[in-house]
């Protein structure tokens, strides 16, 4: 029987951010892409994820944002994850200055969300990507897609996120943490905190690669989530 594969993605993401591990996974597994744009808070959306998940058990895969969904899920419904995918996320909660920095964000987006992504650009991919059609071309479609009100929603929604190191001892599936070697935004060695902190854990650093893992190394990520898949038999 194929395993059931949740995908979550990250802010102002939609299943674009995904689209060559859909590909990939297809072929030997049911695979979804979680809504993250609609609830307020981490626990509505994680909340709303498992109320609209068609298969009752699965492999859950966060993206940033989505990773902090994911820990929320294991909290709720641990039950229902048979394995689990942190990329490019952390346990920790925001600090002051990146709440700050958000603050002056929702405050640009307002008036110019294409500003917005320009600023985010370098901080999401690794500079030899970036400009390439399917990393920036992606991001920018994605933003314009979303828009300015999901993008205030969900960065009030990461600025309250709660701190999830505290229940890492308490995940107890396979979990495989992927880092860009390159991430500004959850840098390596958050990922390294997570895979210490989770006791079955693997990590798995990608070079050349900044926080939107799935753009900057498509071919990379997909690889790594099948050999994981295969060897775990889910």
């Amino acid at each position: 029987m194929k395993p059931n594969i949740l995908l979550l993605p990250g802010l102002l993401n939609d299943a674009s951010v995904f689209t060559d591990q859909v590909a990939a996974l297809s072929a030997m597994s049911t695979v979804e892409v979680g809504d993250l744009s609609v609830a307020e808070t981490i626990p509505d959306m994680a909340a709303s994820v498992l109320k609209l998940a068609s298969a009752k058990h699965f492999v859950l895969l966060g993206l940033s944002l989505g990773g902090y969904v994911a820990f929320e899920i294991m909290r709720q419904a641990p039950e229902r994850v048979a394995g689990l995918v942190l990329m490019d996320t952390t346990a920790r909660p925001d600090t002051p200055e990146a709440s700050a920095k958000r603050e002056a964000l929702i405050k640009l987006a307002a008036t110019d969300l294409d500003a917005v992504t320009e600023q985010l650009l370098p901080l999401l991919s690794h500079p030899d990507r970036m400009n390439l059609p399917a990393v920036r071309g992606v991001i920018q479609s994605m933003a314009s897609s979303l828009g300015k009100e999901i993008f205030e929603r969900q960065q009030r929604a990461i600025m309250g996120r709660p701190d999830s190191r505290p229940t890492l001892k308490s995940i107890t599936c396979p979990t495989l943490v992927i880092c860009g070697q390159d991430d500004q935004i959850t840098p390596p060695e958050l990922a390294k905190e997570m895979a210490t902190g989770i006791k079955h854990a693997k990590l798995e650093l990608i070079a050349e690669c900044g926080h939107l893992a799935t753009l900057d190394q498509p071919e990379l990520v997909c690889g790594l989530l099948l050999d994981w898949i295969k060897d775990k038999k889910f």
